[in-house]
């Protein structure tokens, strides 16, 4: 059975501690830990810092480790999600930098997971794209293999909008894309955070790749999107996705999660599965935040 829980990306503003207390109080088993360098990201739920990786030692090590079993919790991964492979040099060498020390920090906690992206660099093809993945990503998994971490890249396309166009930020978004990126590098420490809501965007079955590639689902993200036909009517599928598009909590789009869960269930999933919102609706105050995301849960639990 996996374990249940939510990304703290939604609660920004949170301590490490306040994320924990919530999700205790509320009988969540696990938290997506956010922890991106300190500063502030252009993108929004991005540059969200609530363990800071370059303050670890040992003694920090286990009071986060302690703290969350307090209120008996445990932590899915520490997140990250940025673009290694962008045509910005000093963009995609950072973003590589913070991942070696993820990965060294994941490994230390005794958590041995990573979620993040790819990358894409946005102007090359996907072949070029593939080339450059293989090249960038063969020593990250190397590290990764070396303390026992798990990367699940999420399978976003992170295109969205005109900054983004015209190839997107994150090449991992697609089937054929990632039995290329597992017969490029067949480490068994790579795999997904499969997100069902980026296929059904890009009008492809959600269902079933989780029964092909479930060997590779280390982590899942429970997030729902609603597609306004009148607005794909009028704009189509080749104009910016914001277009046609919207958010939504889990249960108020269109993603069929008694079908989703059922295939989970049929694989054996026995990682985590976390709530990710980000539904405009609810952000008018933390208060809104928090009840999305008990409402979210609230509906979820027909499934889980």
């Amino acid at each position: 059975m996996f374990k249940f829980g939510f990304l703290s990306a939604i609660l920004p503003d949170y301590t490490f501690e306040q994320i924990m207390d919530f999700a205790g109080d509320n009988g969540f088993e696990c938290v997506e830990v956010c922890c991106w360098p300190k500063g502030k990201a252009a993108r929004r739920y991005a540059g969200i810092t609530h363990i800071d990786i370059s303050e670890l030692d040992d003694a920090k090590i286990k009071y986060y480790l302690d703290y969350a079993a307090s209120k008996g919790v445990a932590i899915s991964s520490l997140g990250f999600y940025p673009n290694p492979l962008s045509p910005d040099k000093e963009t995609a060498d950072a973003a590589v930098t913070h991942l070696y020390n993820l990965i060294t920090a994941s490994g230390k906690m005794g958590v041995n997971m990573i979620t993040t992206f790819i990358g894409r660099d946005k102007n090359k093809t996907v072949e070029e794209n593939l080339d450059l993945f293989e090249r960038v990503w063969a020593p990250i998994v190397k590290h990764a293999e070396k303390n026992n971490v798990k990367i699940a890249i999420e399978n976003c396309p992170m295109l969205f909008s005109a900054d983004e166009w015209p190839g997107g930020n994150n090449l991992a978004s697609a089937p054929y894309i990632w039995r290329e990126m597992f017969a490029r590098i067949p480490s068994k420490n790579l795999g997904l955070n499969y997100d069902a809501s980026h296929p059904y965007l890009i009008g492809a079955d959600y269902v079933k790749p989780i029964y092909e590639f479930s060997d590779r689902i280390f982590h899942v993200h429970f997030k729902d999107i609603k597609i306004h036909k009148d607005k794909l009517d009028e704009y189509g599928r080749f104009a910016y996705p914001l277009k046609w598009h919207t958010e939504k909590l889990p249960g108020l789009g269109d993603i069929d999660f008694a079908a989703l869960c059922s295939a989970l269930y049929d694989i054996e999933f026995e990682g985590c599965a976390c709530i990710e919102v980000e539904d405009r609706a609810f952000e008018s105050c933390a208060e809104d935040v928090k009840r999305s995301i008990l409402l979210s849960a609230r509906y979820l639990h027909n499934f889980i």
